[in-house]
């Protein structure tokens, strides 16, 4: 029997680590962050929703990886403390439900809506770019404002 000794073993340890940290999702540490009221304001109504409202880096980049769904009303909303360039966007890396998001102004406004899928397994995940400078970004399921009517011009709102 050969016998290892403790430095092999340690390095042993750490590679099987590290390899299945790279290949196993980090989809189970998800937590949901604080839901809030907000609303969206159309030519002809308010539309009540609830939002978690992601403003951290980390929150940011967590998002809604995965979930495997989301209430019928409720959606993320992703804060910035700077205005982005309209060549930055989303993707939906270890995200699992389709998406829609619409980029706001700081001031709410909804300049540009997209539709976002779900990445498949061992594919280059897409990037959803905003072709508009924006302030925040808003995901709810998918069809949710067509089936609403809401439209670029129209204004999310929510308390701070």
């Amino acid at each position: 029997m050969t016998r290892l000794s403790l430095p092999t073993i340690a390095v042993l340890v750490l590679a099987v680590y590290a390899s299945s940290a790279c290949t196993q999702p980090q989809l189970s540490r998800q937590q949901k962050l604080a839901s809030q009221p907000a609303h969206i304001v159309t030519a002809d109504r308010v539309v009540p929703i609830t939002v978690e409202i992601a403003r951290t880096d980390t929150e940011r980049r967590t998002g809604l990886m995965g979930r495997t769904s989301l209430a019928t009303n409720a959606g993320m909303l992703f804060v910035y403390r700077s205005e982005r360039p309209g060549h930055h966007g989303f993707w939906m890396f270890q995200t699992l439900i389709p998406l829609d998001i619409a980029y706001l102004g700081a001031d709410g406004e909804i300049r540009a809506i997209r539709h976002m899928a779900p990445c498949q397994p061992n594919e280059k995940c897409p990037s959803y770019p905003a072709g508009q400078p924006f302030s925040a970004a808003l995901e709810m399921n998918q069809g949710f404002f067509a089936r609403h009517g809401i439209v670029v011009g129209d204004r999310v709102e929510w308390g701070d």
